[in-house]
């Protein structure tokens, strides 16, 4: 199983790199989704995960399915409420004028959380695991996902933008 990269490793703070299209079904790339999917899942307390936290620089992230049975907020319906999204090269389109400050953590930062600002509802194009171009807006928890996970892929850690940074027993 593929570990989860905590802070101070340089792939952490990297540009991930584009997948080529030609790439996005090729069995490398099914296989980072496997591995990235396999580390989420041994995370009781993570909801979504960037390649880059598995070492791979990459644009790629997911979002677990179990998001949705903690009451993720979608503005579409998913096929299967338990099925991880997939996010290949994805670009923000929309971001709300209006924010909201909360406190976030991550797995590549484990014991530290901070209040952060970010928008309130946020729209993503991007690619699905089998290279189908589409965009799905989030709000809530779901608009705070896609900005901290994109930030991921820009080598931007929460802590770099978060504010009242403590430390908890993990």
């Amino acid at each position: 199983m593929k570990k989860i990269i905590q802070e101070g490793s340089t792939v952490l703070r990297d540009t991930a790199k584009e997948v080529p299209t030609g790439d996005i079904v090729s069995p490398k790339i099914k296989r980072l989704l496997s591995d990235m999917s396999e580390a989420l899942e041994k995370e009781k307390d993570g909801v979504a995960i960037a390649a880059p936290q598995i070492g791979v620089p990459l644009r790629i992230f997911i979002v677990s399915g179990k998001l949705f049975d903690l009451g993720g907020n979608i503005n579409e319906e998913v096929s299967s409420p338990l099925s991880d999204l997939v996010f290949i090269n994805p670009e923000i389109t929309k971001l709300s004028k209006e924010n909201e400050e909360h406190e976030e953590g991550c797995l590549s930062v484990r014991g530290k959380y901070g209040t952060t600002k970010r928008a309130k509802k946020t729209t993503v194009r991007a690619f699905d695991e089998n290279g189908k171009i589409f965009e799905r807006g989030g709000s809530g928890l779901l608009a705070k996902i896609f900005q901290h996970e994109i930030d991921h892929l820009n080598g931007v850690l929460f802590i770099d933008k978060a504010e009242n940074i403590h430390d908890t027993q993990v």
